[in-house]
């Protein structure tokens, strides 16, 4: 099972990279196109909104880089952690409900609790 655990770990390390990216993306892209227009309302709006939904993004990527990282070194609040990322991940189908679903499975299978009581 610890092929598992660091699979898992790298999977919410890389999810979270990626949705900080897609953050920045974001951010980039709506406070590009109101620059485009020369319109210094539509330049706030979108920068505005690019902002708020970018910085959405950055915060959610957070935990899952943070559970990634504790899974790595088999700490135990990162086992809980992802356990409670994994049960709201399962809700994102088709990508997010297999990621729910193998959280889950690889932590509360009894071979693996073991592993982080001793971390």
């Amino acid at each position: 099972m610890d092929a598992h655990v660091k699979a898992l770990g790298v999977i919410y390390i890389v999810l979270g990279i990626f949705t900080a990216l897609g953050g920045l993306a974001l951010f980039g892209i709506l406070a590009g196109a109101g620059l485009i227009d020369d319109d210094r309302v539509a330049a706030l709006t979108t920068g505005l909104i690019g902002t708020v939904l970018g910085g959405f993004l950055i915060v959610i990527s957070l935990p899952n880089i943070v559970a990634g990282i504790g899974l790595l070194k088999r700490r135990a609040w990162a086992r809980v952690l992802a356990i409670i990322l994994g049960v709201i991940h399962l809700v994102g189908f088709p990508i997010g409900t297999a990621i729910g679903v193998y959280t889950l499975y690889v932590l509360l299978n009894d071979r693996t609790t073991p592993r982080f009581a001793r971390a």
